[in-house]
């Protein structure tokens, strides 16, 4: 489990040197990047012969927390299902990725296949952050469940906080205290009026819109006295051509001359085109595998793939399915995860293939 997510959490260590261990044994070239000691992410590569575009397959080892779970660490297989914390998001798109490059290391393609298990995609991302400080390819693939249809776009998002400020003074003394609490309620009834009007005009093709809530509220002290200050944090959704600098105007005006706001961390919105080669490549091999066109389609959710897109790699989310990311029951599907690496294997023969690598 991501530490950074439940407290005594074990992190990625386990099972990067299982994943290590396993790829080397597959004839891999195995390298560990660990930005931290504790939160090592593992790339596998099998290198070509030459001549090849190279491809690159993500795939996160993180887990959240498995409160409610009962025996969440004991796998256990019902008819095509295999159940346990993480098998949905996402050891199998995990899984993928490790046997598609076993078999391109056995193949000997032209071009190399970058395999990537990395740590915490579940917070911060530091494992696609670290593996993107040393490895290029020419192309991505994000293995997340997409019940083997083909995303190519997702939101981004802002985190943020306002504040309004009052002054503390005791309950019985109105006339010395000011409510900061009581000053929260214009902010929060402008957050939800924001909202709407976003939600109201879609703009995107895929995506629609972006959107905001308020996340967590605190504020006071006890109940006898007046609250000095009084904070809200959010949360802002964004599409392709928002980013802080969007949320840092509707947050000043939001904020008027009553409260002050910051903005904070946030990830980029992901947008790929339909006719990129990687896209055109998966779109076909998994038409074919499965014999019907995949739905075409962009995510609620943010991933890595934004990260990898953002340091100029063509890149889309393309994985097995199941069911119950984060929720106490999880599955993942095996009959998806078996097509799946039939399918990222035959568009690394494709695009790591010498023919491809001359195309324009």
């Amino acid at each position: 489990m991501n530490p950074d997510l439940v407290s005594g959490g074990a992190g990625e260590g386990e099972i990067a040197r299982f994943v290590a261990k396993w790829l080397e044994e597959a004839g891999l070239e195995v390298h560990v990047e660990a930005p931290e000691p504790a939160r090592p992410s593992v790339v596998g590569v099998a290198r070509g012969r030459g001549g090849g575009r190279s491809l690159m397959l993500n795939a996160h080892m993180d887990t959240v927390g498995v409160e409610g779970m009962d025996r969440p660490h004991e796998p256990r297989i019902e008819g095509d299902r295999l159940y346990g914390r993480g098998a949905y998001d996402m050891k199998s798109g995990l899984a993928a990725i490790l046997l598609t490059g076993a078999r391109a290391a056995k193949a000997g393609l032209p071009g190399d296949v970058i395999v990537t298990a990395v740590a915490d995609e579940e917070v911060a991302s530091l494992g696609t952050e670290a593996v993107l400080r040393r490895w290029r390819a020419d192309a991505a693939i994000v293995t997340e469940p997409t019940e083997l249809d083909v995303c190519i776009a997702h939101k981004g998002f802002v985190w943020a906080e306002i504040e309004t400020h009052g002054r503390a003074a005791h309950g019985s003394r109105p006339e010395l205290g000011v409510d900061a609490i009581v000053k929260m309620g214009p902010v929060l009834t402008a957050l939800e009026a924001l909202d709407q009007r976003l939600r109201a005009h879609p703009t995107h093709p895929l995506l629609k819109s972006g959107s905001v809530h308020a996340s967590i509220i605190s504020g006071g002290q006890e109940l006898s006295s007046y609250p000095a200050s009084c904070k809200v944090l959010l949360e802002r959704r964004t599409i392709p051509g928002e980013g802080p600098e969007t949320v840092r105007r509707e947050l000043e005006a939001i904020a008027g001359g009553d409260a002050t706001y910051h903005v904070g961390f946030s990830r980029e919105p992901f947008e790929v085109a339909e006719d990129e080669p990687i896209a055109a490549a998966v779109r076909s091999h998994a038409e074919r595998v499965r014999g019907r066109a995949p739905r075409v389609y962009g995510e609620t959710f943010w991933a890595d793939t934004g990260l990898i897109h953002a340091a100029g790699i063509p890149t889309l989310l393309f994985g097995p399915g199941g069911a119950g990311a984060h929720a106490v029951e999880e599955w993942a599907d095996l009959g998806q995860l078996e097509a799946c690496v039939e399918i990222l294997y035959a568009v690394a023969e494709e695009f790591c293939g010498e023919h491809a690598a001359r195309l324009p």
